[in-house]
């Protein structure tokens, strides 16, 4: 594995001590690290940490930051569009929410990066879109929920 983009929920969980997959997302921390696996984050993740939490708290020196562009721009369009067709058809669990844009941006990243081999994240909602891409739009990277021990995603023994 090259590289991870790290999703807001990943971060949210690693600096708060009281979260109940803290420990978790501290473990694929250190996994990541010791692996030397590249960690990215989005500014779109950026833009989201910043609603509630402080951009100083981020570990930016560790992290590389992941703009925008216009190529992401272009698959996220695509993405979405997959994502909105087939809501109602694959009864997508995206509801309460709306399906929100950033999601579908985020996924774009993912998929346009040749560095980038899985999307970690805490909210199981997404395996299911990730699981639609693959098959309607050939999405490449996998996807890693924080709520399985980074043991058990990785094989590793203790």
């Amino acid at each position: 594995m090259n590289g991870v983009l790290l999703d807001t929920s990943f971060f949210i969980r690693l600096l708060n001590s009281e979260d109940p997959l803290h420990e978790s997302a501290k473990a694929y921390y250190k996994y990541f690290l010791e692996k030397e696996i590249g960690m990215m984050i989005s500014t779109i993740s950026i833009a989201e940490f910043c609603v509630k939490g402080d951009i100083t708290d981020l570990p930016l020196k560790i992290l590389k930051i992941l703009p925008f562009n216009y190529n992401h721009a272009q698959k996220a369009g695509k993405f979405a569009r997959i994502i909105y067709e087939n809501r109602a058809k694959q009864n997508l669990n995206i509801h309460p929410r709306v399906l929100i844009p950033n999601d579908s941006k985020l996924f774009a990243q993912a998929d346009s990066e040749d560095t980038i081999d899985a999307f970690v994240t805490s909210d199981e909602r997404t395996q299911s879109i990730i699981d639609l891409l693959k098959t309607s739009a050939n999405a490449r990277f996998t996807y890693i929920d924080l709520k399985t021990p980074y043991t058990q995603t990785f094989g590793v023994l203790l």
